[in-house]
């Protein structure tokens, strides 16, 4: 098994198609919080967040897209991981090569996924703010 990040800057519309559905597969399995319509509704801005984040990671497993991080400064904007390579060590790969390629010591998780608050408490990261909302004012809380 050949594992390696790639920081992408061609973000073509057959990348930006292998990511959204990779964030879906991923928000389905993790986000139960999420109504299937609520799903449907955020994958429309998808596409536009993966071209529009500054720097933005993708792990591959022999040249096959399984996961991706977008950052902006030193913050982590989104990390996503198929559900197949959840638990392998990859998020945390990931994870590790932004901090360490973009300075990341921020992000801002939903408190309903308590799969991923662990996953950033463990790395290291603890919360100093939590809001009501999400960022589109949706009744989601999240941690900063």
């Amino acid at each position: 098994m050949n594992i390696r990040i790639e920081e992408i800057t061609d973000r073509n519309d057959k990348m930006i198609a292998e990511l959204t559905a990779i964030w879906r597969e991923s928000v389905t399995a993790t986000h139960s919080f999420l109504k299937s319509n609520e799903i449907d509704e955020i994958e429309q801005a998808v596409p536009s967040l993966l071209r529009s984040v500054p720097a933005l990671a993708v792990i591959f497993r022999d040249d096959i897209p399984v996961g991706f991080a977008g950052t902006a400064g030193n913050r982590l904007e989104m990390l996503f991981l198929s559900p197949s390579s959840i638990g392998q060590g990859l998020g945390k790969a990931l994870l590790r090569h932004c901090i360490e390629k973009h300075d990341i010591d921020e992000l801002t998780v939903n408190e309903d996924n308590q799969n991923a608050v662990g996953f950033y408490r463990h790395m290291g990261f603890s919360e100093y703010r939590r809001s009501d909302t999400d960022e589109d004012g949706r009744l989601f809380p999240l941690y900063t």
